[in-house]
């Protein structure tokens, strides 16, 4: 059975959202907080094997106009190294506005901004892999 985990690569956390039984939506799951390069990538190897992933989804972080940021090359470091880590297909997705999208929603509920940042990361885990799941159910992968 197909399992998806998705990460959401900060510099300070890393949001978790796995998809739920039927692979029609994500749930947010926990915000891993960095410790250091190497224990991070093993780390969320562990958590994507604990969880049963068959395939991790990582964001890609680009500006507006698609091109590469800063943000972009450090997620692309990491995620090559995860390749490296794990024996789990690792795809990237279109992240834009998910973070975004993230704080309004938790905004919008009034949770305060020290309890956001707990969450907010998890939350734009589960909005890439919302994309994610939506486009390859669009193409009926």
């Amino acid at each position: 059975m197909e399992r998806y985990v998705a990460f959401d690569i900060g510099d300070k956390r890393i949001g978790v959202a796995i998809s739920d039984p039927f692979n029609t939506y994500a749930l947010p799951s926990e915000t891993y907080f960095r410790k250091g390069f190497a224990a991070d990538v093993a780390a969320i190897a562990k958590i994507a094997k604990d969880k049963g992933a068959t395939t991790i989804v990582c964001g890609l972080p680009v500006n507006f106009d698609g091109s590469q940021s800063v943000q972009t090359v450090k997620a692309e470091r990491f995620i090559e190294e995860l390749k490296r880590a794990t024996d789990i297909p690792v795809v990237c997705a279109d992240e834009r506005f998910t973070t975004m999208m993230a704080h309004e929603t938790l905004i919008s509920e009034g949770m305060s901004r020290q309890k956001r940042k707990n969450y907010v990361d998890a939350l734009a885990a589960a909005n890439i892999l919302d994309g994610y799941l939506n486009a390859k159910n669009k193409k009926g992968d």
